[in-house]
């Protein structure tokens, strides 16, 4: 133990102060990169923002939460042996505490080490203004911010809540991802790749081609009268035709509202009805597996009921998809419909930028609970684009030579920030999929990794748990060699699943970017950045520069040190959503009341013993267990930890002596058969890991989980079977599978 603590303390020393010979009587020496080394990166972004490097690791106040990478990490969890794994060369086991980057993958990192980061973040904390500025400038400006850079007040008992960055700039972020990689020579790079629901069927956009579809969209919407500040909403599919959409509606000042493509008919009404636009778009229907969706009957059932609500839309653009449906077959409303195909191409190929105010609105997108009226969050344009910019390329180590592909919806704001904005403001090139992940089987994801030679994979957790349960067969049959860097993002990724995914998929040689974040943070919060520093499977690892997250208690007081609580953030970043659309008090007391000063998440996080933070799930999806509380995210790791268990979700339901006891849906390993031992096993492994406060109190098989087609798994609907509410099941129309609710109220009781 003790050789293992001179270890420690060896590898976060100064290359001057270790001596080769020493290090090589360590054990495990073999298995430690070599010294993390500062170097000069030739990068606009890393040139413009790098201070000279500090003398001193002493940490200020309030970099307290990162100042633990002064010392080796040494825990993960309740796993006690240290047993650092370099990537390539080894694979995370369950004894495993840290993976660490090849030297190889560091030393080539826009950020190679932790002194780096913390060099860089201590500026971004102490110089936000300066920090961002610099980022900012990067980008085109038709006039530059002017001063203040920033201004914000978060404590709700100071008056109105405000935050504003780069106000008085005026850019256009449509310009931004296209004209100005243009004039950089990247015309004729590729920006899309489009792969159809079925495999063979696909088509591409040059920077150069993606331009003229967007100046020829946007002179349309000007000529049926859309004009700066009025909202377009996007009902489509995963065709290049939603971010075309969506690059349309901005450059021409217009405020875009994509709606999902697998909300009902009342769900899009809602949307329509609060910010009432003046062109609604969608398609005609979408083939996604072997089903057939027809996304204008909904929209014809949204404008109806919008309609007979008192507002009516006077154009709908619709999107003949052929591949689906055909165009004589779709229902059709004279004076208010058009088809796309029939009227786009013959606008022009170019189409002046409508510049804007940084703080000028550029999306609503809406995010539902499970009750109440949906809350359209507003980001507006400066912010967002230097934000989104930024952590994509830091958060994935994005290089111009890369492809990339994120699996996500442009329905969800990962689709907004990226799959649109954050990769075209690079110049990246993006693989867009309008299918099914395990369509026509569930080696589709290899299948189109390989086709496009995608280099930076990111995807849910849930769907890397649903193709673990597939087989590894799936997996192997592919090369993936392409694969350098792989990204997490919607929940808390289970340990067990990230093994899988860095094991099996990453071959054991590309970091995951395990990304926290949400739709009001506009990019990510809390992130890995690959080669900075080694990961624990399953944690967010640190903030991303110019975020500060706290962890409170009930009373909002601040926690040090390792500890479990609330999450929250202190001071604004550029990326911060603005207000509710429309409610601004709605904003105030969702997000900044609970605990004034600071911005409220909604989730729980615990920070274990070297800083490293793991999210434990939302605060409504902690249980109280006889005064324990208990988060939903850890419970369902140790279920999946089971080597027959592929997923689980747990909720909370009322215990008359407990007050609320744990009640577990678990989906088994394909061919496996429930069974009362494996039940009992289920709930010993659950004991062992967590403790017997927290073993389940009712099992309940679930051959599927309810989910909607992004892969979110209903909870809501969870708790109502759970507790026997079946008449409130409410709204299962988003469900990718609503049968599976069915097959799980008649095994309620099995």
């Amino acid at each position: 133990m003790a050789r293992k603590k001179t270890l420690q303390s060896l590898l976060w020393l100064p290359q001057k102060t270790r001596s080769d010979s020493l290090v090589s009587e360590i054990p495990y020496a073999s298995t430690v990169p070599p010294e993390y080394s500062m170097k000069a990166m030739d990068d606009p972004f890393e040139r413009s923002i790098s201070s000279p490097p500090s003398k001193s690791f002493t940490t200020l106040n309030h970099l307290r939460h990162v100042e633990s990478l002064a010392t080796l990490p040494s825990g993960a969890g309740r796993i006690p042996k240290l047993n650092a794994v370099i990537l390539g060369e080894s694979l995370a086991s369950e004894e495993d505490d840290l993976v660490f980057p090849s030297d190889d993958f560091s030393r080539r990192a826009h950020i190679p080490s932790p002194q780096k980061y913390l060099e860089m973040y201590r500026r971004s904390i102490e110089d936000p203004a300066g920090f961002w500025s610099d980022i900012a400038s990067q980008f085109y400006w038709k006039k530059r911010w002017g001063q203040p850079v920033y201004s914000e007040n978060l404590d709700i008992r100071k008056g109105r809540i405000e935050i504003e960055w780069f106000k008085g700039g005026i850019s256009n972020i449509c310009y931004n991802c296209l004209d100005r990689n243009i004039e950089l020579g990247n015309g004729e790079k590729i920006a899309l790749f489009w792969e159809g629901n079925e495999p063979g069927t696909d088509g591409s956009l040059t920077y150069n081609q993606l331009l003229q579809r967007v100046c020829q969209l946007a002179n349309y919407l000007k000529d049926v009268g859309v004009q700066k500040g009025d909202a377009v909403v996007i009902y489509l599919p995963m065709l290049m035709e939603l971010p075309i959409a969506m690059l349309a509606c901005a450059r021409i000042g217009a405020v875009h509202s994509v709606v999902f493509a697998g909300f009902s008919a009342e769900s899009l009404a809602q949307r329509i009805m609060d910010c009432k636009p003046k062109v609604v778009i969608t398609c005609n229907a979408v083939r996604r597996g072997s089903k057939i969706i027809h996304l204008k009957d909904i929209v014809d059932a949204a404008l109806a009921e919008s309609a007979q609500n008192g507002f009516s839309v006077d154009v709908c653009l619709t999107y003949e998809n052929h591949s689906a449906l055909e165009k004589s077959k779709t229902k059709w409303q004279e004076g208010r419909d058009t088809w796309w195909q029939d009227v786009i191409t013959k606008f022009p190929t170019t189409c002046d930028v409508e510049w804007v105010d940084a703080e000028d609105p550029l999306f609503l997108l809406y995010t539902s609970g499970s009750t109440g009226k949906p809350k359209g969050v507003l980001h507006t344009t400066g912010g967002y684009m230097v934000y989104t910019a930024a952590t994509f390329k830091y958060a994935f180590d994005y290089k111009p030579s890369d492809v990339y592909w994120c699996t996500a919806d442009c329905g969800w704001i990962t689709g907004h920030s990226y799959v649109t904005y954050g990769p075209l403001l690079n110049a990246a090139t993006v693989v867009v999929f309008e299918g099914a992940p395990n369509y026509p089987d569930s080696g589709r994801c290899w299948d189109i990794v390989d086709k496009y030679k995608v280099s930076i994979f990111y995807t849910a957790p849930t769907l890397v748990r649903s193709l673990m349960r597939e087989g590894d067969e799936y997996v192997t049959r592919y090369s993936r060699k392409s694969l350098r860097v792989l990204g997490s993002v919607g929940e808390p990724i289970n340990p067990s699943a990230w093994r899988w995914f860095f094991n099996l998929v990453g071959d054991s040689r590309c970091p995951i970017s395990d990304t926290w974040w949400q739709t009001e943070t506009g990019g990510f919060m809390i992130t890995p950045l690959p080669g900075a520093w080694p990961q624990k499977p399953g944690s967010a690892t640190f903030p991303f520069f110019g975020v500060q997250p706290v962890i409170v208690n009930e009373k909002g007081v601040e926690i040090e040190g390792e500890c479990s609580g609330y999450l929250c953030v202190k001071s604004s970043w550029p990326g911060a959503f603005r207000t509710l659309y429309g409610d601004h008090e709605r904003y105030e007391t969702t997000y900044f009341s609970a605990f004034p000063g600071y911005y409220f998440s909604g989730d729980g996080c615990s920070r274990d013993k070297d800083g490293y933070y793991w999210l434990t799930g939302r605060v409504d999806d902690v249980i109280n267990v006889s005064g324990h509380r208990i988060g939903t995210a850890e419970v369902e790791s140790a279920l999946v930890s089971h080597p027959q268990c592929a997923e689980a979700a747990v909720v909370g339901v009322e215990h008359e002596v407990k007050g609320q006891g744990i009640y577990a849906f678990v989906t088994l390993v394909e061919g496996v058969q429930y069974s009362e031992d494996l039940r009992k096993n289920l709930v010993s492994t659950v004991r062992k890991q967590i403790g017997a406060f927290a073993a389940p109190e009712k099992i309940h098989w679930a051959p599927g989980l309810p989910k909607t087609r992004s892969g979110k798994i209903m909870r809501r609907i969870l708790r109502k079977i759970a507790s026997r509410q079946l008449d409130e099941l409410g709204d299962t129309s988003t469900l990718a599978d609503p049968t599976v609710v069915d097959e799980l109220i008649a095994l309620a009781d099995s």
